[in-house]
């Protein structure tokens, strides 16, 4: 989780809401991916995304079996969704999203009879240090703002 939320921080700095991924199998960093939206101009581009297509080319594969996804904050349904296609095998996220969340905070998408897969998810993990970045990110926002 500190490598994902290095990659938030990263993200951050480019100006972009920071969420960061990283997928791990084998015990080894396969990928790793920062939320690129805004300066990708690309509705799809969330840190798990930039991360399974990361780890999809590296692995020259999309099923990435085995594979765990760590993200700083509760994936949405679109990215759940991918996970599941995936084949991601454990998801690790830090802060919740009860407005957006899909592993339960908003939906709950891993129990949905309409998916073929099961992830193993666990939540909260670092969650203080997650939410944390995030506050931090939306704030300076809000005051630079009200500045204008």
């Amino acid at each position: 989780m500190e490598s994902a939320l290095a990659e938030a921080r990263m993200a951050g700095r480019r100006g972009e809401v920071p969420v960061g991924a990283v997928i791990v199998r084998g015990g080894e960093v396969v990928a790793r991916g920062g939320n690129r939206s805004i300066g990708a101009s690309d509705p799809t581009a969330h840190a798990e995304i930039v991360a399974l297509r990361e780890a999809g080319r590296k692995l020259g594969n999309y099923r990435l079996t085995g594979a765990a996804l760590y993200v700083t904050l509760e994936p949405c349904a679109m990215c759940f969704a991918a996970m599941v296609h995936a084949r991601i095998a454990r998801l690790v996220y830090g802060a919740p999203d009860a407005a957006r969340g899909a592993a339960g905070g908003c939906l709950d998408l891993n129990g949905h009879r309409a998916f073929n897969h099961r992830i193993a998810v666990v939540g909260g993990v670092l969650e203080a240090e997650c939410a944390g970045v995030l506050n931090a990110f939306f704030s300076s926002r809000r005051a630079a703002s009200a500045a204008r």
